[in-house]
Order: C-alpha cells, then sequence, then structure tokens
C-alpha cells in the first residue's frame, strides 16, 4: 500500500494571506513580495507541491526570465521544500531534456523561460499551451507580455474536473518600477486594486524562519537604492539618477488631457529585421492615432503616409520621417516632408534663441521630450491595448542621460544601448520624440509646385529637411 503524502504546510503570517488568496473564489492573481527574504520561492514551490499532490493529472508552471537561473534558484528551492517534507525521491522526476518535473500521480510542472526573444515579441511560444496554474518567479524581470499571455493559459486543464476556479496564477517580485508597479502595487496602495488582484507585501522581517539571517545580509547592502528595495521593500525608489523622465509622469501621459492645436504626422521607419514602423497622428502635442506595421516595403510606406497627411489634411511639412537608414528614401520621395537625422547637429528653440549644448539632435529632442512629460504637456488619447501602452512605457523609461565629462555637451544614451537593454529598437518613443522637431527653429524651405500628377495640390507646401 503507497502511503498518501499529505504535506503539514507552517506558511509565516504574511504566506498565510496568500494562501488565503491562492484558495479564495474571486483572486486570480496574486503578487507576492515587495523585498528580500519574504519568502516568496518558498511559498510558491509549496504551493505547487501541494496541488500536484492534491489534484492528479493537474498540469502546472515555473517561469522564469532565464531558464538556467530558475534551475539555480527555484529549483533548488523545490529540492528543498521536498527535503523539508520528506518527499520520497522516487514520488517525482526531473526530465532534463524537456525541462519538467512529473509526479507518480501523473501531475506536472513544467519549466519555462520566460526571456523575451526578438523573433517571438508576442511570446506565441506560449500561445497553445494548457495548464491548471502556475508560477511566475521574480516577475519584475519578465516581459509584461508573458504575463498578458500565460494568464490566458491557465485554468484549461482540468479544473473543471477538481473544481479549481478561478484558475490561480501567483507571482514573486521584489520592487520594479515597471509593470508590476503599474497593475498591483499602485493600485493596492491608492485602495484602487481590481477584486481579481491581489498584493501581499511581504519583508524578511515577516518571514521568523530566515529574518535573523537576512537580516544581517541586507544590511550589508552599501547601495541605498538597493537596500531601499531588497531590504525596506520601497517601491517608491529613484529608479535611475540618469533618467529623464518621472515614471509617473510617463504613466499619465494616457490620461493627461492636452490642448489640441495643429496636426503633425511623425514616423520612425523599420529598418530590418522585427523592428517595426510606427507612425503618430498629433493634434498640437496629444498623440491620437497610432498605425504599427511590420516587414512593410518601402513603396507601401510611402503610399501609406501619403494617404494619411492628404486624408488629415496636413501640410508636408508638418510631417517628420526619420532619415536614419531607408527613412531616407520616403522623405525622398514625398518632397516636402521634414528627414530627422539623429546624430545631425542640434537646432536653435522657436522658444529660446539660444544654440543649446547638446551633443546632437536626438539628445536635444529627448531632454525636450523629457520637460514636456514630466510637466504634462504631452499626452496620448489614441486607442492603444495595454501590450501596446506597456511598450511605450518601457520604451521612455530608457530615455536617459548618458554620464559625460561636465563640460561636455548634454547627451542621452545611444540607441543601440538601448536595443541592447530592452531587446528590441524603441520604435515607439523614437516616434513620439520626433514630434519636437516642430518647436524647434525651421530652415528656410524651398517652394514645391503642386504636382497635378498627384493630385495633392496646396497640401504640398515646402521642403525642409533637417540635418
Amino acid at each position: 500500500m503507497v502511503k498518501e503524502i499529505v504535506p503539514t504546510i507552517k506558511p509565516n503570517p504574511k504566506q498565510h494571506q496568500a494562501y488565503l488568496k491562492l484558495w479564495d473564489p474571486t483572486t486570480y492573481f496574486i503578487l507576492y513580495g515587495g523585498a528580500a527574504g519574504g519568502g516568496k520561492s518558498w511559498l510558491g514551490c509549496e504551493w505547487l507541491m501541494q496541488n500536484c499532490y492534491r489534484f492528479p493529472g493537474t498540469k502546472w508552471f515555473i517561469g522564469r526570465n532565464e531558464l538556467t537561473r530558475l534551475m539555480a534558484s527555484s529549483y533548488i528551492t523545490f529540492l528543498k521544500v521536498c527535503s523539508y517534507h520528506q518527499i520520497p525521491k522516487e514520488d517525482w522526476n526531473l526530465n532534463g531534456q524537456y525541462h519538467f518535473i512529473e509526479f507518480k500521480n501523473g501531475s506536472r510542472v513544467d519549466l519555462l523561460d520566460l526571456k523575451y526573444l526578438p523573433s517571438d515579441p508576442l511570446f506565441q511560444r506560449f500561445g497553445s499551451l494548457e495548464y491548471t496554474g502556475g508560477l511566475i518567479e521574480e516577475a519584475g524581470e519578465v516581459h509584461f507580455m508573458a504575463f498578458d499571455v500565460l494568464k490566458t493559459r491557465v485554468g484549461r486543464w482540468m479544473n473543471k474536473e477538481f473544481g479549481l476556479f478561478p484558475p490561480k496564477l501567483l507571482l514573486t517580485c521584489n520592487p520594479t518600477k515597471n509593470w508590476l508597479y503599474r497593475i498591483f502595487y499602485r493600485l493596492w496602495v491608492n485602495g484602487k486594486l481590481p477584486p481579481e488582484y491581489a498584493f501581499i507585501k511581504a519583508l524578511y522581517t515577516d518571514n521568523p524562519y530566515t529574518a535573523e539571517e537576512y537580516g544581517k545580509s541586507l544590511k550589508q547592502i552599501d547601495d541605498p537604492v538597493l537596500r531601499a528595495r531588497l531590504k525596506d521593500g520601497y517601491w517608491e525608489y529613484d529608479e535611475s539618477a540618469d533618467a529623464l523622465v518621472k515614471y509617473d509622469a510617463i504613466l499619465e501621459l494616457f490620461t493627461n488631457q492636452v490642448e489640441w492645436g495643429e496636426t503633425y504626422l511623425t514616423a520612425d521607419i523599420a529598418r530590418y529585421g522585427h523592428d517595426k514602423t510606427r507612425i503618430g497622428l498629433w493634434e498640437g502635442y496629444d498623440l491620437v492615432e497610432v498605425f504599427s506595421e511590420e516587414k512593410q516595403g518601402l513603396d507601401k510606406t510611402t503610399e501609406q503616409i501619403r494617404d494619411l497627411l492628404f486624408k488629415h489634411q496636413i501640410p508636408y511639412s508638418h510631417a517628420v520621417i526619420d532619415e536614419d537608414g531607408i527613412g531616407g528614401g520616403i522623405v525622398d520621395t514625398l518632397r516636402g516632408v521634414r528627414g530627422f537625422v539623429a546624430n545631425s547637429s542640434p537646432l536653435r528653440s522657436l522658444k529660446d534663441e539660444r544654440k543649446l549644448n547638446y551633443k546632437n539632435l536626438r539628445s536635444q529632442c529627448q531632454f525636450m521630450l523629457a520637460d514636456k512629460i514630466n510637466n504634462h504637456e504631452l499626452g496620448i488619447s489614441a486607442e492603444l491595448g495595454e501590450a501596446e501602452r506597456e511598450l511605450i512605457i518601457e520604451e521612455l523609461q530608457q530615455v536617459r542621460r548618458k554620464d559625460v565629462a561636465i563640460d561636455a555637451p548634454l547627451q542621452v544614451i545611444p540607441k543601440e544601448d538601448v536595443k541592447e537593454a530592452i531587446g528590441r529598437s524603441p520604435d515607439y518613443a523614437d516616434m513620439i520624440m520626433m514630434r519636437l522637431i516642430f518647436d524647434l527653429t525651421k530652415e528656410e524651405g524651398i517652394y514645391h509646385p503642386p504636382d497635378p500628377e498627384l493630385g495633392y495640390g496646396g497640401v504640398l507646401p515646402y521642403i525642409e529637411k533637417i540635418g
């Protein structure tokens, strides 16, 4: 006769709060943590282990940004949980080739690598998976789209048979200024967190089993920001001394009410690979419509921009197109639009005739953009999905000052560094940034007569090529 394993758990008070949410009839997504040492990984692994024993044949997952770190951390905690509860080694088996843990009763825990891949920006590799529930470890390191996809994959495997509704997705974290701050912490602290979401803040002092051990190590952290995050669980930290844009100001872009004015078009043109063309229509400083195109030919993009200018009666001098790379072909074809050359010389401001000390035009417009956002003078009223908003937020967080000598021109971090940091080109941020070119003095234009063959008459104004 096989002995039934019934683990006896002894959660700390904050873990007990989490368990109440993990078994209640309303909560879907539980974020647990907020500092180091609160028993995050132990909670997750112990919860999954219980589920595997209680509900034979169910499917669960543990996901982390890198599989190697999952194996070096989360999996090690899983082994400790098994040892603590005296789980026989023959009760389960690790499949190292396909990365899953399988129990004798048919239950299974997949080990998922949640890294953002430029070749799979929509995380389609998870689109056909079916799970009972799951755990995302160190969710602050994980791209929002991974969470957005995985939350649709739980509740699909034997939930009906065992009455496991609503399906549960547990996330662990340390304080991070990203989507976790926006959709969990910020709403929680303001008392506006929806009932299907829950946040349990746990510090090292809340875990009596390891409080003394963690307390000694956390006090040794010299960096004040890191110490505030990991020891004190402080979310309102200054995420970077070089950040030009305040995080809360970025979030408020989508609710800012700004006056409408003249119409403009800005376009960042995809060059190669998985970059996307982003085209924005503006009413004053309000981004009212966005078009995103992938792997679209130059001729079709040229035609699309021409049609948008005609449809919305936007003068060609009110259109700016990234001229670096293949965008130069569109600028040459649509005679009269402005070309944006990132590394060209800075220009004089319409409000200040001095030519300020910037490294290049891109740096100048990035600094100006930061001022607009921080002063709530720019808004985004375009209808965007949650994933699109998250991309914009992530990209605008990369508007940062480059550390240079005190007497050197003001400069932002290079675009290549941004691409390395977020794994893609900051197409949205560049499209938004180019709106600021119209706050700078213009070169004398050359009149271009209407082209009767195109039928655009007086919409074609002047050639005003910057850089």
